[in-house]
Parts: C-alpha cells; sequence; structure tokens
C-alpha cells in the first residue's frame, strides 16, 4: 500500500504571484497603455521599412530603363526586360514581401505575448 498523502488547498493559495503585464493590458493602465503604444510602434516600423524596400526595388526599375535604355531592348524568353520585371516577376516579389512581413509581424507579436507573460496563440488556431 502506497503512504497517504494530505492535500492542503490554502498552501496553493498562499503562493500567488505578483501581477505582470497581462493585468497592465486588461486593467488598461498607463504601463499597458505603453506596451500596447510599443508594439504599434515596432509593427509600423517593420511595415515602413518592407513599403520602402518594396518602392525603392520596384520603383526604382523604371529609373533604370531610363538611365540604361539598352536595358529595354533586351528580350528574355521572346518578352522585353521592362515588361518581364514589372509584368511577371513583380507579382511574386509582392507575394514574397507580403509573406516576409507576416512571419516579421507574427514575431513580434510572439515577442508581445512572451513579454507580458501570456503564451502567444498559434497561427493556425487564430485562423481556423
Amino acid at each position: 500500500m502506497s503512504e497517504r498523502v494530505r492535500v492542503d488547498l490554502a498552501a496553493h493559495r498562499r503562493t500567488r504571484t505578483a501581477p505582470g503585464a497581462h493585468v497592465e493590458l486588461v486593467e488598461q493602465t498607463p504601463v499597458g497603455d505603453v506596451l500596447v503604444r510599443e508594439l504599434m510602434r515596432v509593427q509600423l516600423g517593420l511595415a515602413l521599412r518592407l513599403a520602402g524596400v518594396v518602392a525603392v526595388t520596384l520603383g526604382g526599375l523604371p529609373l533604370v530603363f531610363t538611365l540604361w535604355p539598352a536595358a529595354t531592348r533586351v528580350n528574355v524568353a521572346g518578352m522585353g526586360l521592362p515588361w518581364l520585371l514589372l509584368g511577371v516577376v513583380a507579382f511574386p516579389f509582392l507575394a514574397a514581401a507580403g509573406w516576409v512581413y507576416t512571419r516579421l509581424a507574427e514575431r513580434n507579436e510572439a515577442d508581445f505575448a512572451a513579454l507580458v507573460g501570456r503564451p502567444a496563440e498559434p497561427a493556425a488556431q487564430r485562423r481556423g
């Protein structure tokens, strides 16, 4: 036979943890407001940096073709290089930029969730 063990529920209640950042967010305190503003600032910075990369890359192509007219006469697979880059390659590039943004934004949100002491919800559970 095994030894009997007495379970004391009052002992469990005594081990309360200090309120964390999650409580600050729920109660909408000034500290929680600062945390949310910081997350928004980080997400905005990410969006602006990625938008800058896309704008310089796609917006710079017409400038390259203007400054280097010989590039406009190059044919690749029977298609002019400007049409190929701006009409075909641009769409996978934009899709890749969107994928990169989503991954980095979700990482920022997971870091924020870890900071406030709440486990991040997997992306599959949020969407489904």
